[in-house]
């Protein structure tokens, strides 16, 4: 290629050459530029994860520790009769009976929970408080407060305790029907005693039935003993779930766990911080699944709600119409998807209300 010199040029096209050339190096250099610094952004963004450190920072000072005593209780000294004169004598030295267990060696738990308002109501699973003579809660300034048990639910391992104090940092209630699978969720709590402990994974699934009369959210947050009734938090600091399970066959965690969802749980403590226990409806059927065969006949599309099996005589069903061969869909205007919906939706309507729909 033959270059014509500057100077043979016309000055118009020489200016005209000169900032084309000046155009396209400033094109090139920035290019340059720009070429590695995409890249790095781009990979950033690939591999960037949370940064948990200002959640827990707020809500960790709301998360407690919870330890249990259990006084030993004296039992029947299984069929051997004691001499009355050699049972004074062992009581009298504080020597435990044969075959029967110490007074002075209670038994410890250790669990976690987390405050509910500042005036101290704090929630923790049923399991974590069961049997307990004593409660005591361990907070993040170290202060150790007894607790009375407010409530307790076996049915959905909720319980309520409340500690003497005020002004005391609380949790936010998050909303679960936002929360979505593969969201972040994270876990404090105090895993074989632990305390404050922090763990984070995503939530595996909702709705997750265990046979139990909660639909669990599952996660593979490490779970482990002493998590038991600590938060299960979302990304903006909120409570979603109360951790309350893991699936194990060494007893450790092995990446499936389960919490209870906050919903439900606050539906449950709010009753029992009234009235101390839970009421529940009671409909009185036995129900199975619906088999895709059954729901084809009668026209209902897809399988869903509840089989009715069997009917109790004079029970509420009974008294309501509902037969043995009828299919539950509603309950208080929300879908029975499945069977096991059924006890859920109608333990949280109120006794006496009308509230099943059925084909």
């Amino acid at each position: 290629m033959t270059r014509i010199p500057a100077a043979s040029l016309s000055p118009a096209l020489a200016a005209w050459r000169r900032r084309w050339l000046l155009a396209a190096t400033m094109f090139v250099c920035a290019a340059v530029l720009w070429w590695p610094q995409s890249g790095r952004a781009q990979a950033t963004a690939t591999v960037q994860l949370p940064d948990f450190t200002e959640l827990v920072e707020a809500v960790g000072p709301a998360v407690v520790n919870i330890r249990t005593l259990e006084r030993a209780r004296s039992s029947a000294s299984g069929g051997v009769e004691i001499d009355p004169n050699i049972e004074e004598f062992f009581r009298r030295f504080g020597i435990p009976l044969p075959g029967r267990p110490d007074p002075r060696d209670p038994r410890r738990g250790v669990g976690s929970g987390f405050i509910l308002s500042a005036d101290g109501f704090v929630m923790t699973n049923a399991h974590v408080v069961e049997g307990a003579d004593e409660v005591i809660v361990t907070l993040t300034d170290k202060r150790e407060l007894k607790a009375r048990i407010v409530g307790s639910d076996k049915r959905t391992d909720v319980a309520v305790v409340k500690i003497e104090a005020t002004g005391l940092p609380f949790v936010r209630i998050g909303d679960v029907s936002r929360l979505k699978v593969g969201e972040w969720v994270v876990a404090i709590g105090s895993p074989f005693g632990l305390e404050n402990t922090v763990t984070a994974g995503i939530v595996s699934a909702k709705q997750r039935d265990t046979g139990d009369y909660l639909p669990f959210i599952q996660t593979d947050v490490a779970i482990n003993p002493g998590n038991s009734g600590g938060p299960l938090l979302n990304l903006r600091g909120e409570v979603v779930g109360i951790n309350s399970q893991i699936y194990s066959r060494s007893g450790g965690f092995m990446g499936i766990s389960f919490a209870i969802p906050i919903d439900e749980a606050i539906r449950i403590s709010d009753q029992l911080r009234t009235t101390g226990r839970v009421v529940r409806g009671r409909i009185g059927v036995q129900i199975g699944p619906v088999s895709k065969e059954v729901a084809e006949s009668i026209g209902l599309g897809a399988p869903r709600g509840a089989l009715v099996q069997s009917v109790e005589k004079d029970g509420p069903a009974d008294k309501g119409g509902v037969e043995a061969g009828d299919i539950i869909v509603k309950v208080d205007g929300k879908a029975v998807e499945k069977s096991g919906d059924l006890p859920r939706l109608i333990g949280g309507t109120k006794p006496g209300s009308k509230s099943v729909q059925q084909v």
